[in-house]
């Protein structure tokens, strides 16, 4: 996944007449599961997009959630000015999705020029399930997955994003894969951004309930749109000798789960 960008610092412009997307990668994903990332842009170009994925850094929302609006607000206009002139701008994390539509136009005074322009990369800022339901149109996906699977709903990409409905939706396409609910899926994870690390033993409780939660409904996978909740539970899985999966949904929507799941046996 390579910068298109040219030298001058303009961003190149794709085929002429499509729409240009970029990928905002996120953090988490370029670190710990770059996966993810792949399986996005085969995702957005399965349904005719030209991605272009632009050099990135951190959105900030680690300090953003600590209280660091300096720190935020230089973050956030590195990331405006980078994702400057795309039609949209596509995020595999709902959390993500969020600091930047939700967040960012609150860091800047209102009616400076920061401000608009943080609201105008709100306007065109989607999360990826979101982006291919709601804005492409995809409705169904070519994947196969002989499974169960249970959709954990992070908190800031159902409250933030308005996302439930649309994993759930391509979700259903996949040959062989049925989806068991969890009890309570909009229940937090323990993750919580930072507040797994200010509130471990909170946190670890919260988690301990999800799971139970999870084991009920028999899945073989655990699927989520936030890297961050699937680090968490998938982690604590891992150490409770479990077999269940942690995957992000474009994995399985892009028909990589299994071979990725093969690779961390």
């Amino acid at each position: 996944m390579n910068d298109q960008k040219n030298p001058g610092g303009a961003h190149v412009a794709v085929a002429k007449g499509k729409p240009s997307v970029a990928l905002l990668v996120t953090c988490l994903v370029d670190l710990f599961r770059p996966a993810v990332g792949f399986a996005a842009v085969k995702l957005l170009e399965d349904a005719g997009y030209e991605v272009e994925v632009p050099e990135q850094g951190c959105c900030g929302q680690p300090n953003y959630n600590n209280g660091d609006r300096q720190g935020a607000r230089a973050m956030a206009r590195g990331t405006i000015e980078r994702f400057s002139g795309y039609d949209y701008v596509v995020v595999p994390s709902g959390s993500c999705a969020g600091m930047l539509r939700i967040h960012y136009p609150a860091l800047f005074e209102p009616g400076s020029k920061d401000q608009q322009q943080a609201e105008d990369l709100a306007r065109r800022t989607y999360e990826l399930t979101s982006f291919l339901y709601d804005i492409a149109g995809v409705t169904e996906v070519q994947a196969q997955l002989s499974a169960t699977a249970t959709y954990h709903d992070g908190c800031a990409g159902l409250r933030e994003m308005r996302v439930r409905d649309q994993p759930r939706a391509l979700l259903a396409s996949v040959g062989g894969l049925e989806i068991a609910e969890l009890s309570e899926p909009e229940v937090c994870c323990g993750f919580g951004g930072t507040f797994c690390v200010k509130y471990p033993d909170v946190s670890d409780r919260i988690t301990e309930k999800k799971i139970a939660d999870i084991r009920n409904t028999g899945a073989d996978y655990l699927l989520a749109g936030d890297l961050g909740c699937l680090l968490t539970i998938g982690g604590k899985l891992l150490r409770d000798g479990s077999t269940i999966t942690a995957c992000h949904v474009a994995e399985v929507l892009a028909g990589m789960a299994e071979a990725d799941s093969d690779a961390n046996d």
